[in-house]
């Protein structure tokens, strides 16, 4: 079991904590986290685009020139698809995009996410980032830059935590999660991982469950 070291906003080290085996130390499976993360961002997608069809565009209704002795083609609506201003044909349509992606898929894909982190030493855990009782982005900076020099950082914090959430929020170089909403994509797409002392308990809470329900339906 790796372990690492527990840092304050200083730098200085305050403990130690043990990075579990089965959430830091699993095996990366990257085809199974390019599904679930290509799932994750295809549920982004609005799916609201709309072209219309002949049917749809307005105007049209006049036949524009007789059926025969022109020497053209017949046509019956200027609005038909080879008319400029006529309707699309086979062109987009509302839909949704989302994939169905089970549960335990998820929680193997973060597992595996956070492992190729922590191989890394990508993975840091804070007691605080800020000291007193007032938000101060300034030196949430400096003490996020005393733990980690990386260009893009995911902050994990505790959902109550607003002092660390108004500090940080608008910082373009960090992305704040709460522990609840960590994801495969959000720990990919960064280059270090911070975790509060809170919400790096929350995580391992919830994935050692599910990994401990995993462990006894395979021996069952």
């Amino acid at each position: 079991m790796t372990t690492i070291d527990v840092l304050d906003a200083s730098g200085a080290k305050t403990g130690t904590v043990d990075l579990p085996e089965d959430i830091f130390g699993a095996k990366v499976n990257v085809p199974l986290i390019h599904q679930v993360v290509v799932a994750q961002l295809a549920a982004r997608r609005q799916g609201t685009h709309k072209a219309k069809t002949r049917g749809e565009v307005r105007g049209g209704g006049k036949k524009p020139y007789r059926q025969k002795g022109t020497g053209r083609a017949r046509q019956g609506s200027t609005r038909a698809p080879q008319f400029a201003g006529g309707g699309t044909v086979h062109g987009p349509v509302p839909r949704d995009y989302s994939q169905r992606t089970p549960k335990k898929m998820k929680a193997a894909a973060l597992r595996g996410a956070l492992s190729d982190r922590a191989g890394s030493g990508r993975v840091h855990v804070v007691s605080s980032l800020v000291t007193g009782e007032t938000p101060k982005t300034q030196a949430a900076l400096q003490a996020l830059r005393k733990i980690t020099q990386a260009k893009t950082v995911l902050v994990v914090v505790d959902e109550a935590d607003e002092l660390t959430w108004m500090s940080l929020r608008n910082a373009p170089e960090v992305h704040l999660l709460d522990a609840g909403q960590l994801n495969t994509y959000d720990v990919l797409v960064h280059d270090d991982v911070v975790f509060t002392q809170e919400a790096y308990d929350q995580v391992v809470a919830r994935l050692s469950a599910g990994s401990a329900e995993q462990s006894e339906k395979e021996d069952a």
